[in-house]
């Protein structure tokens, strides 16, 4: 019975790993406040900027180390594993560092990124990032290498409204050769306005050159001093979004989940801590 229920389950466990590795954009996004808004987070400054608009991390003042994780469907081998820490300089503009690992043993994919921003002027910021990704899967396939470039800008014309645009792969960087497959080149442009000091409003839209649009939409409202209540909706398909998040002097913790509406419920979880004082 036992081996019958290996022959059975284990190739649909297989496809569904192999599904979520090829819908997803090899770019995951990390930071679970940014997935409970719709996952927008090419406008908004925070250490997690890393993986969605490097420019953003110009606008840090002080130096964060953060980790995060999700549970994908809620199935550990597809968990997601991410560390992230940003270095601001008062002369030289802001160093990033980021690191995910997703899969499991079998399949697996790492990426490692170094990054740097830099604001002009005291409302308009520009970041780049350098990253390597690597595909593991088991026996005869090994590892898979390759370089991976993205760029991006942010903007704040005026208080309370934040502008941010993001490319990632422009390189069109290829994963193999011989079979001409290509990491995703995706666009992102999105926007924020903050209605009030406890009011965040944020709308995105994301482009992968070979697939349909994605448009993104997220609020987020501060329900005590130190307690964030947050929503989001996203397209293609539809999932909605809904998290919490906590502040305490220099430590943040938010929480996150995410609907699919045929793969189910994905959980996530980050923590952050400032390294130094303002």
């Amino acid at each position: 019975m036992n081996q019958l229920l290996k022959k059975i389950y284990l190739p649909i466990f297989f496809i569904l790993i192999c599904f979520v590795a090829i819908s997803g954009n090899e770019n995951y996004p990390v930071g679970a406040r940014y997935s409970s808004m719709g996952n927008t987070g090419v406008m908004t400054p925070s250490l997690w900027s890393t993986s969605h608009n490097q420019a953003g991390l110009a606008f840090l003042k002080i130096s964060e180390v953060g980790l995060h994780y999700e549970n994908k469907f809620l199935i550990p081998e597809l968990g997601l594993s991410s560390l992230a820490f940003a270095l601001p300089s008062k002369k030289s503009g802001t160093f990033g560092l980021n690191y995910n690992h997703f899969g499991y043993s079998k399949y697996n994919e790492s990426k490692i990124g170094l990054s740097y921003a830099k604001m002009f002027g005291n409302s308009f910021a520009a970041g780049v990032q350098i990253d390597y990704f690597q595909t593991h899967i088991d026996e005869e396939y090994g590892n898979k290498g390759v370089p991976v470039a993205e760029i991006g800008i942010l903007s704040q014309p005026v208080k309370g409204l934040y502008v941010g645009a993001h490319v990632f792969n422009i390189s069109k960087a290829k994963i193999d050769d011989y079979s001409n497959e290509r990491i995703p080149t995706i666009f992102k442009l999105g926007l924020g306005y903050a209605f009030s000091e406890k009011t965040l409003v944020c709308i995105e839209t994301e482009k992968d050159l070979d697939q349909k649009a994605i448009f993104k939409g997220g609020i987020e409202y501060q329900l005590l001093v130190n307690l964030y209540l947050r929503t989001g909706i996203i397209t293609n398909p539809v999932q909605n979004t809904f998290g919490v998040g906590y502040k305490m002097k220099k430590f943040k913790a938010d929480i996150a989940f995410v609907t699919h509406p045929v793969l189910g419920l994905s959980s996530q979880i980050s923590i952050s801590y400032a390294l130094s004082s303002k």
